[in-house]
């Protein structure tokens, strides 16, 4: 099997880290500049789908609809 990618394991410490918890706020404040960056565009639920592609197809279905919400709003 392939691997695509890699990641670092963060180290597990006793005592908390105020760099990893002033990064973690970068993060997150960083993804709230983005536009919309509050939102997924896909309606909570549990769903189910028999490949990768069906799932692939119903997220961008999801993010397209909600951009063009987003576009309608704005004009």
């Amino acid at each position: 099997m392939p691997t695509v990618g890699h990641r670092r394991e963060r180290p597990i410490t006793f005592s908390a880290s105020a760099a990893r918890l002033i990064e973690g706020v970068r993060f997150n404040d960083e993804v709230h500049k983005l536009p919309t960056g509050n939102t997924t565009f896909i309606p909570k639920g549990v769903y189910r789908f028999s490949t990768h592609e069906d799932a692939d197809r119903h997220r961008q279905d999801c993010v397209a609809e909600g951009m063009a919400r987003i576009a309608l709003e704005r004009t």
